[in-house]
């Protein structure tokens, strides 16, 4: 588990996610296996990069944001606690704290350096789109009209100018080498009804998967948002009873509370922001009814004439959603942790 996740899985103890059961996995028209089975070692290599750098990059800011906090505690800890005291049986050790504290900074300087050094951001983002993109790949073969030889990216020669994403060279290089066996596969395949018909069940199939992924991603980022929102209240709170306590009660330990708990609330609040939760979460609220919406149009057109122009709408939908994620993620830098 990495340590973004860990830390999530923390704050969301208690939280019941409730979710209906994911759908049976889809099922591909049987002349589409073999283009499935060509491209599955890409998509395999891309999507371990991109889980590898993924997990880098956010468990990064989740790390300087919480650390940062904890630096602040090591500052005030001997402090508050009376350890600066010469005459204090653990004066010796004080140095240990400053120590300490210079490494949690350092830790956090690291991770900084390292995250735009190794650009785990850049990297994460150009693998995810290259695994996404590979993995739709069947998907969108059989709408490419391969008597053109035209070849290239088969996105490109399906949707509008608008509507692929650019700066896929690696799925143009994958479209190259798989159009010859394409070609065999689906030659006379939309003159085959009993293709057409798995092919659009396996349309609808992938799309209900996607539903129910933005449908999990929307609980799971609500309930994020409402338990760090309900801890920062809790921080606060308690920051300011430490305040008004030291009005009448005049204890070095309160400044604990009056300066780690801020810094705690202001870190877990910049990490939630900085992964973009509330954006996350209504994005894929809308991408629920409007993946609904695809898929009663795709079963609308059944078998008939405008059943290509269906899901070529359902898979710029799932463009379009994507293009929207990697714009939303990617203005985002370590640096701004």
């Amino acid at each position: 588990m990495a340590l973004h996740q860990a830390i999530q899985r923390l704050l969301l103890i208690g939280v019941r996610i409730h979710t209906a059961p994911a759908p049976a996995a889809p099922q591909p028209p049987p002349r589409l296996m073999p283009l499935i089975a060509a491209l599955a070692p890409g998509h395999d290599a891309f999507d371990q990069l991109a889980i590898h750098y993924g997990h880098r990059y956010r468990s990064g800011y989740w790390a300087i944001y919480v650390l940062s906090a904890v630096a602040v505690l090591f500052a005030v800890l001997p402090l508050a606690l009376g350890w600066d005291d010469s005459r204090h049986v653990l004066h010796p050790f004080v140095g240990l704290w400053a120590l300490g504290e210079v490494g949690v900074i350092s830790t956090v300087g690291a991770i900084y350096w390292r995250g735009h050094r190794s650009d785990w951001q850049g990297q994460w983002l150009r693998a995810r789109t290259t695994a996404e993109l590979t993995w739709y790949l069947p998907l969108v073969a059989p709408l490419v009209d391969f008597t053109q030889n035209e070849g290239g990216n088969w996105y490109a020669r399906v949707l509008d100018p608008g509507k692929q994403l650019h700066g896929a060279d690696d799925i143009a290089e994958q479209c190259a080498r798989n159009e010859p066996l394409a070609r065999t596969l689906l030659e006379h395949a939309l003159t085959d009804q009993a293709f057409i018909a798995s092919y659009a069940r396996w349309t609808i199939d992938v799309l209900e998967g996607q539903k129910h992924y933005h449908h999990r991603v929307a609980i799971r980022q609500r309930a994020l948002q409402h338990r760090v929102h309900h801890v920062n209240n809790w921080l606060f709170g308690l920051t300011g009873l430490g305040a008004l306590m030291h009005l009448v009660v005049h204890m070095i330990w309160l400044s604990i509370i009056t300066t780690f708990f801020p810094a705690l609330g202001a870190g877990l609040h910049g990490a939630l922001a900085q992964s973009e939760a509330y954006r996350l979460g209504t994005t894929s609220e809308r991408l629920v009814g409007e993946l609904q919406g695809a898929i009663d149009k795709i079963q609308e057109a059944a078998d008939g004439p405008t059943l290509k122009a269906a899901i070529e709408a359902a898979i710029a939908l799932i463009l379009e959603e994507h293009q929207d994620w990697h714009m939303l993620v990617r203005p985002h830098h370590l640096s701004l942790g």
